[in-house]
């Protein structure tokens, strides 16, 4: 009876195993991971607004920077590497991992380069989340968050993508991402007199993994550029036609001043309707809510 209680206690226990096992994937090999791999990703929503990550040589872009620290650290990033509070990194919702950019305080003119490894920032009126150590060195750290141009720099992102690629080839290769297959029972037969027993040397070991690759980090180096005054405003959309930026502009008239402002983006004449200026970030984050709460989804915060 002891026996057979044991026996059955035996078999739940390798049963519970089996079970557990079965409900997790291989895990990621950590050196692989570490260094990071090339990542674009697929399209994704939050808050009703879709994002479209993509490939973006031409990336110059104004509004609020925020930045993100110790509920993070230690933790895996979009791309696979582990997010250190003091390294010079950012979040960004559509750029590819790694992509370089020069994030640039427009109120105080510090400058510094970032390496884009994960995503974000989920707040609606953010166009990019550093690291605490990036926003020390930006200089607001203490305010929470600051008035920024972020443009991608296209030689250092091509040198830093290519590192990645090949850290997407390691990962690959790598045992522990292939697809489990199920256990193959072995058991020895005895061979006929006329058969030719296969040679017992060992078979050659496979080729190793490609080494992950570090990808260096950005230089821990402030530049002070001149800036000018700046103002914040709500960017309600850009449109091709004139009637549609007027219909919106007169949409939004009960919120406050709104202009509709002409320009040329690639050579091509767009009409901006923009509500402002505005006077801080925690205004411009209320007014937001507003303008999207009429539906206009695609309305963000810039800076001009």
């Amino acid at each position: 009876m002891i026996r057979r209680t044991v026996q059955h206690l035996v078999l739940l226990a390798l049963l519970a195993a089996l079970a557990a096992c079965a409900g997790r994937g291989p895990e990621p090999s950590r050196q692989v991971q570490e260094h990071g791999i090339f990542k674009i990703g697929k399209p994704y929503e939050i808050d009703g607004v879709w994002y479209y990550p993509a490939q973006d040589w031409s990336y110059d872009e104004t509004g609020i920077a925020s930045w993100y620290g110790k509920e993070f650290d230690g933790k895996y990033t979009a791309d696979g590497e582990v997010f250190d509070l003091n390294a010079l990194t950012a979040a960004h919702r559509t750029l590819p991992m790694p992509t370089i950019v020069q994030v640039t305080n427009l109120e105080n003119g510090r400058s510094i380069q970032l390496r884009v490894n994960d995503r974000g920032p989920y707040a609606r009126g953010r166009i990019i989340d550093v690291s605490r150590r990036a926003a020390q060195l930006l200089g607001f750290e203490q305010e929470g968050t600051a008035k920024v141009r972020v443009k991608i720099l296209v030689p250092e992102t091509i040198a830093a993508e290519s590192l990645a690629q090949r850290n997407l080839v390691a990962q690959a290769a790598d045992p522990a991402h292939a697809a489990p297959v199920a256990p193959v029972v072995m058991q020895p037969l005895t061979p006929a007199p006329t058969m030719q027993v296969a040679s017992t040397e060992p078979a050659p070991l496979p080729r190793p993994l490609p080494a992950a690759a570090a990808l260096p980090p950005p230089p821990d180096k402030v530049t002070i550029v001149p800036v000018k005054p700046t103002q914040i405003y709500i960017q309600a959309g850009a449109y091709a036609v004139p009637a549609n930026a007027l219909k919106v502009k007169s949409r939004l008239e009960r919120l406050g001043s709104v202009k509709v402002m002409g320009a040329k983006v690639n050579g091509v004449a767009l009409y901006r309707v923009r509500l402002g200026p505005i006077g801080s970030v925690d205004e411009a984050d209320k007014l937001l809510d507003r303008v999207v709460g009429t539906g206009l989804t695609e309305a963000r915060i810039i800076v001009d």
